[in-house]
């Protein structure tokens, strides 16, 4: 009796292991909270960042090293910088995130959608939309 039940607990450890790993869309959230909210750069890629990462905005090098000094600069030239999440759509192994993304208060922004590739739990490629908020539109639609 013993060795059943020992078997039974053995074939759900690895239905256990899944349930508790983050979806995609979980994992890029958490990314996006710790490097664009809290502005820990470093320690979001570091969490949720795969050991290969491939970059798409022509700015920026290949690399998480790149990204986390692309956008640490940008938050130490920009110390009232914000980013409002707007809406979240995660299919499959891909998750896009549109926010509204400012410099500092005064700033009018820019809407940004990123699109974040997740393997095995981590981040593995980037692409992103930037479109700077003009002060008058052609329509009473808003960005966002």
């Amino acid at each position: 009796m013993r060795r059943a039940f020992l078997a039974g607990l053995a074939a759900l450890l690895p239905l256990a292991a899944r349930a508790q790993a983050p979806t995609p869309r979980q994992t890029v959230l958490d990314f996006y909270d710790l490097v664009f909210r809290q502005k820990r750069v470093a320690e979001g890629f570091a969490r949720h960042v795969g050991p290969t990462y491939t970059q798409h905005n022509p700015r920026v090098p290949d690399g998480a090293e790149a990204a986390i000094r692309f956008l640490g600069g940008r938050f130490r030239d920009n110390p009232a910088a914000s980013s409002e999440l707007k809406r979240v759509v995660a299919e499959g192994d891909l998750v896009v995130l549109h926010h509204h993304s400012r410099s500092g208060p005064e700033d009018r922004g820019a809407a940004i959608v990123d699109i974040f590739r997740v393997a095995n739990g981590r981040i593995v490629e980037h692409w992103d939309v930037i479109q700077p908020v003009p002060e008058t539109a052609a329509n009473t639609n808003t960005m966002f």
